[in-house]
């Protein structure tokens, strides 16, 4: 009668002698693994503290505040948002030293509750308070082997043991202070270290190829030092308004639209639609059941457009809006106000993969698709789009409004440069995945095994990758 079910018996007397008094069942039948005399969290932690929980803005009004959204890799990324409702002293105590640690501490998906990062320099930013900043005691463990292990899978079943799940999972200081944390060797430790840092600066050089990327097509355009109209008022007939838009929304009238509308018309080598210059694929795709799929969603979208980290699942387990089948070259475009930023290519890893129902999906025969993701993430195609974004509930782009959009028909030669960067831009950012992946796999095997089996590890794969 009870097969199947997970049943693990306590005795009352274990919980109430422990310092830990957990009385939900899930704690006691949650999985586990062995560690041979591990440290406490209690243990590691130098230093511990909060992010602000004051109102954060989109108008660069204040001081930047990190988010889980700038989490990138094991590392982080500039912030989108500020905070103008916090002084300068408590800014100052909140600014992130190399070496830190970032936590998240609470989150309505459970997968993202301790995801971890690692500071690797100075920055001048704060932090939400949805996050929690520790500095461990760096002769125990360093920070990047900390981060490495509680972005492993075995980090993350200690993780997921000591949240607490309500209406939103948390994993506050509190926790973090009873996990078990491995002793590795100093040497186990400095390698982990060594990798990461080699990783963040294959990531510094991605962005590097990607910002000139930018810039070459910047200047192609005239986006270079443009400066459109910041006036709230544009008087139009309306032959020049409802009579050609059948828009009736002020916003979508605002001067710097016209401004980045005559950067394409005037565009010395032409223009079109993308109806014209592109072709969408907007045909729904029925998953296979039993065929599993890498899954894109929003929050699979790098700044630098590309995609990481997505659901790998079977057809009857994917939501329903898993319907758009994505290849090699395609680009994909949301459509949501608020995310229109999100635009990524699919390269060779994710060739045959699904993304949701809320992105387009482009490829086009006469600009290649590294073009087409700088163009859309520009600053002009960026601004076009939230121009034709309209709904009330939820606000967005429909199929028409978005095919209707004209594009620049970028030179060729123009086109090549911005591939090559991109190419390489991308070729940096694999690297560092790559010695993450490697560093995780070590950790891993040093619980599993020991360190000198994960040491003999990592000197074959970055034997690898060095070749």
């Amino acid at each position: 009668m009870l097969e199947g079910l997970e049943i693990k018996e306590v005795k009352l007397n274990k919980i109430i002698n422990t310092n830990l008094i957990r009385l939900e069942p899930e704690f006691y039948t949650a999985k586990s693994f062995d560690l041979d005399s591990p440290f406490s969290g209690e243990e590691i932690i130098d230093f511990v503290q909060y992010g602000t929980s004051k109102e954060l803005n989109e108008e660069f009004k204040g001081y930047p505040v990190l988010r889980l959204n700038e989490f990138k890799s094991c590392f982080i990324s500039k912030p989108s948002k500020y905070c103008n409702k916090i002084n300068q002293n408590t800014y100052d105590s909140l600014r992130l030293l190399k070496n830190d640690v970032l936590i998240c501490r609470t989150n309505g998906n459970y997968k993202y509750v301790g995801k971890s990062a690692i500071v690797p320099k100075d920055y001048n930013y704060a932090y939400a308070s949805y996050l929690f900043k520790i500095r461990p005691k760096n002769h125990l463990i360093n920070a990047s082997t900390l981060v490495t292990y509680l972005n492993s899978k075995y980090g993350r079943i200690e993780i997921e043991k000591y949240s607490m799940a309500g209406n939103q999972v948390n994993f506050s200081p509190a926790k973090f202070r009873q996990l078990r944390i491995p002793k590795f060797i100093k040497e186990f430790n400095v390698i982990i270290e060594k990798l990461t840092y080699k990783s963040f600066e294959h990531l510094q050089e991605s962005d590097i190829s990607y910002i000139e990327a930018d810039e070459v097509l910047s200047k192609e355009i005239g986006l270079l030092n443009f400066k459109p109209s910041n006036s709230p008022i544009n008087i139009k007939s309306f032959s020049e308004s409802l009579g050609m838009s059948k828009r009736l929304d002020a916003e979508y009238y605002q001067p710097k639209y016209d401004d980045y509308l005559k950067l394409i018309f005037n565009y010395h080598n032409g223009f079109d639609s993308i109806s014209d210059s592109c072709n969408l694929k907007g045909s729904n795709y029925n998953p296979i059941d039993e065929k599993k799929y890498n899954y894109i969603e929003l929050s699979n979208i790098d700044k630098s457009g590309d995609i990481s980290g997505c659901t790998i699942d079977l057809g009857n387990k994917l939501p329903s809006r898993a319907r758009r089948l994505v290849n090699k070259g395609d680009l994909i475009i949301s459509s949501i106000e608020g995310s229109l930023d999100s635009c990524a290519l699919v390269t060779e890893n994710y060739n045959n993969s699904l993304c949701s129902t809320g992105f387009y999906v482009i490829n086009s025969s006469k600009i290649n698709s590294e073009t087409l993701l700088v163009l859309f993430k520009s600053e002009l195609m960026q601004n076009i789009l939230k121009q034709n974004c309209s709904g009330t509930i939820l606000t967005a782009i429909n199929k028409d409004e978005f095919l209707n959009i004209p594009i620049p028909q970028i030179q060729l030669n123009i086109q090549q440069q911005i591939s090559e960067l991109i190419e390489s831009s991308f070729s940096n950012k694999r690297k560092s995945e790559y010695l993450l992946n490697v560093t995780k796999k070590a950790v891993e095997m040093a619980i599993e095994q020991n360190e000198q089996i994960a040491l003999k590890y990592i000197n074959e794969k970055i034997s690898d990758y060095a070749s």
